[in-house]
């Protein structure tokens, strides 16, 4: 019952130095990405076998297990593609328009985001999403994978903030890690996910 699967990077492990170094992009892709998917994959495949027994005595785990495991892939799915060799610059496209709208600039935005980033507590993520009941967007800190998240929101653009996303690079310099990544950032899919999100579409 193999559902999810790892998607391949559409850059080489070094092309994205010296923002992020080669060796931490192959781990984190390679061994971390891949960790969630067979994880939401076996969660999966254990629930099918208490539905098929009738026992449920782990429901609990199992329910939070699948949470997390699937969240992880998706929001790693979506970093290596927000992330990109001719990444950086500022916001384009409508979404350049939302974030004057909706965060009074650039400039505000940014610091939200920064501190977001910087503020989350362990591990977790800062994210851009768009917000459908309000139709905006609005920052959010993801802690672990899932929690704290907004329900229906759609993640746009992620920083990721574990420990193993940047520690061998940057250290507990999370700040630091946190200002390169914006030398990557790829506006043109932030600008795609956000179309498709407004279709009520997510793509990987």
């Amino acid at each position: 019952m193999s559902v999810y699967t790892l998607p391949d990077l559409k850059y080489d492990y070094g092309e994205l130095e010296p923002h992020l170094s080669a060796k931490i992009l192959q781990l984190h892709h390679d061994k971390h990405h891949l960790a969630y998917v067979n994880g939401a994959n076996d969660t999966l495949e254990k629930l099918a076998e208490a539905r098929k027994t009738g026992s449920f005595a782990a429901i609990n785990a199992l329910e939070k297990s699948l949470a997390f495991h699937i969240s992880g892939h998706k929001l790693h799915s979506v970093l290596w593609t927000n992330m990109s060799p001719k990444g950086g610059g500022l916001p384009t496209g409508d979404v350049k328009g939302l974030i004057e709208n909706d965060f009074g600039g650039y400039e505000g935005f940014l610091k939200q985001f920064n501190a977001a980033c910087v503020g989350v507590q362990g591990s977790g993520w800062g994210v851009l999403s768009w917000e459908p009941l309000a139709g905006r967007l609005i920052v959010q800190q993801v802690y672990d994978h899932q929690s704290e998240h907004a329900q229906g929101s759609v993640p746009l653009l992620v920083c990721d903030v574990w420990e193993h996303a940047y520690y061998l690079q940057y250290e507990n310099r999370r700040a630091e890690w946190i200002n390169a990544f914006w030398a990557v950032v790829n506006w043109d899919d932030v600008n795609h996910r956000l179309a498709e999100a407004k279709l009520g579409k997510f793509s990987a």
